[in-house]
């Protein structure tokens, strides 16, 4: 059975550090406005879409780090994620407002934002500009961070919670 061709376009949108690099070359060459977030991503819901929208919104690229399976159980315990790896790759890619979506091992996206150099960096919610990691790299680079407002009452914690006391 032939791959779809609308599954295709979204696989191509997940991309490893090598390919990004050569992607964010034609990016750069074009003079794209590279807008970068990342996160967990375990249960896509509306707070979500709304905070990759708005991020979406402030330049031409938007690159999303997505958490490892083995990073999120560092950070939030064995029980999560919920939904594997490339399974919240691939939804986030099939976003039409989402360029780029990668994968990253370490509990920060640290090192992912030394290679990307975005211009942007947005995070949503609950953060100072100075609290979100990479926020001297975008500096340096003369970019900046920005932190989106959740929208209200969507979060996963909160979703979990919901279904555990049903």
């Amino acid at each position: 059975l032939k791959m779809s061709k609308a599954l295709e376009r979204v696989k191509n949108k997940i991309f490893n550090k090598k390919n990004l690099l050569k992607k964010l070359e034609i990016w750069r060459g074009a003079n794209k406005k590279i807008v970068f977030t990342n996160g967990c991503f375990d249960l896509i819901h509306l707070g979500h879409i709304e905070v990759l929208a708005r991020s979406a919104d402030l330049g031409d690229i938007l690159i999303i780090g997505v958490n490892t399976d083995l990073s999120i159980k560092e950070l939030k315990g064995n029980n999560r994620p919920i939904i594997e790896q490339n399974s919240r790759a691939q939804q986030l890619a099939s976003l039409e407002f989402v360029d780029a979506v990668i994968l990253f091992n370490e509990q920060t996206p640290l090192e992912l934002i030394k290679v990307i150099k975005p211009n942007i960096i947005t995070k949503g919610g609950d953060y100072t500009s100075e609290q979100v990691i990479g926020n001297e790299i975008a500096v340096k680079n003369e970019g900046e961070v920005i932190i989106i407002p959740l929208t209200q009452g969507y979060s996963t914690t909160f979703i979990l919670d919901k279904i555990k006391n049903e």
